[in-house]
């Protein structure tokens, strides 16, 4: 299976508890295949298209009170 990527840019991303918090709560959603620390408040997931959209990873961190978007 060929997977999707995305960079997302998530605010807050500034202490492990909350990188755990975030990468736990990416990995949990149906279709993500990995969800990894990338650089300063980023995060690279790999996602199956036919599952999951962008919209769907970022208004999962956004239910969890963090500022995400297309980094």
């Amino acid at each position: 299976m060929k997977a999707d990527r995305a960079l997302l840019t998530v605010r807050g991303l500034d202490n492990e508890p909350a990188k755990a918090k975030v990468l736990a709560a990416l990995q949990a959603v149906r279709g993500v295949v990995e969800a990894r620390a990338a650089g300063d408040g980023q995060v690279l997931v790999r996602y199956d298209g036919g599952d999951v959209t962008v919209m769907d990873l970022i208004r999962t961190l956004r239910r969890l009170g963090f500022v995400a978007g297309m980094g």
